[in-house]
């Protein structure tokens, strides 16, 4: 990718960054317990539904980055900056992510674990109940905690729902440190201004897109336009998704859709955290842009096969010549 963008670390600096202790993966999100039920059908009001499939364990968007990224890169240092409550559900999630190879240092304890639950058809419709309870988002205290090793990352993933201000702060650090920044999501306002001036790569979903750029994502020439402006803003690639068309990645003189798969959608929930992991590891590993694309678009699609938002990316990740293992 440094061919292309005239980034700040040859690939093989970035590289030795993220694998030794004062360096690595820094990821900035949100961390909590899932609850994921599969049934035939929704009951009708009233009503009740067998549940087919039962999954209880850690999820949300922070923490499904990071164990994708850890899972695509086992010799990485990979950190999360997050929030677990003080109870049996945050000791459950803590444990699972520590065992994932997850740094959890900056992994602060307070008030209760927020909680997803996932209900998922047979046909793949999904419905998504969040409670995200106001200690579970980061604050600027969280990211004074871990104003060290944002300084030290080599690649620093903000997931734009955390409250702006500590997201700010946390890219500053990072920036400050020559640390490479990846969006994924939406932000509004001066926060969104101060980020996007700061990032390398900027991922958004079709609903995510305007927030950032004002532009209603309908077909790929709008993702087009939006990725444009997000590439002036200073990004060097751009991932946008389009509707019934597939994921389009975008960098300075070049872009590639990579179509949706004709493959059954088992849950959508995760593909774009799974995207995010693939889009770090090709960043990580200096891959063209062409190639950073294709890996995401592999991490996605093999994730939204599978039942909940926890991702299972270890047959992706590459050997020593740069081909997918086994």
């Amino acid at each position: 990718m440094e061919e292309h963008h005239g980034a700040r670390q040859s690939a093989s600096a970035t590289e030795e960054r993220a694998g030794g202790a004062g360096g690595g993966i820094v990821v900035v999100g949100h961390a909590a317990r899932d609850l994921v039920l599969r049934s035939d059908g929704m009951p009708e009001a009233g009503g009740s539904t067998t549940v087919e499939q039962r999954i209880e364990r850690l999820g949300g968007k922070g923490a499904n980055i990071a164990v994708g990224i850890r899972q695509l890169n086992p010799e990485a240092s990979v950190r999360l900056v997050a929030a677990l409550g003080i109870d049996d559900a945050g000791d459950a999630a803590h444990a699972e992510a520590g065992d994932a190879g997850i740094d959890m240092t900056h992994v602060v304890r307070r008030g209760r674990t927020a909680l997803l639950v996932d209900l998922v058809t047979a046909d793949g419709e999904r419905r998504l109940f969040e409670d995200a309870t106001p200690e579970s988002f980061a604050t600027l205290d969280d990211i004074a905690g871990a104003a060290e090793v944002l300084r030290g990352a080599a690649i620093v993933v903000l997931q734009l729902q955390q409250p702006g201000d500590a997201l700010v702060e946390a890219a500053r650090l990072a920036h400050a440190g020559g640390a490479r920044i990846v969006l994924d999501g939406a932000i509004e306002g001066d926060a969104r201004d101060a980020l996007l001036a700061l990032a390398t790569i900027v991922r958004a979903d079709a609903q995510e897109a305007p927030t950032l750029t004002g532009v209603e994502i309908e077909r790929r020439a709008d993702a087009e336009r939006a990725a444009a402006d997000l590439l002036e803003r200073g990004a060097q690639l751009v991932a946008l998704s389009v509707p019934d068309e597939g994921d389009l990645v975008v960098w300075p003189g070049g872009a590639r859709l990579y179509p949706h798969g004709e493959e059954r959608i088992a849950d959508p929930t995760g593909g774009g955290d799974a995207f995010v992991a693939g889009l770090v590891t090709g960043l990580l590993r200096g891959h063209d842009p062409e190639r950073i694309g294709q890996l995401a678009a592999d991490a996605a699609a093999a994730t939204v096969q599978r039942l909940g938002g926890h991702p299972e990316l270890a047959h992706l990740r590459e050997d020593e010549h740069g081909a997918p293992g086994a």
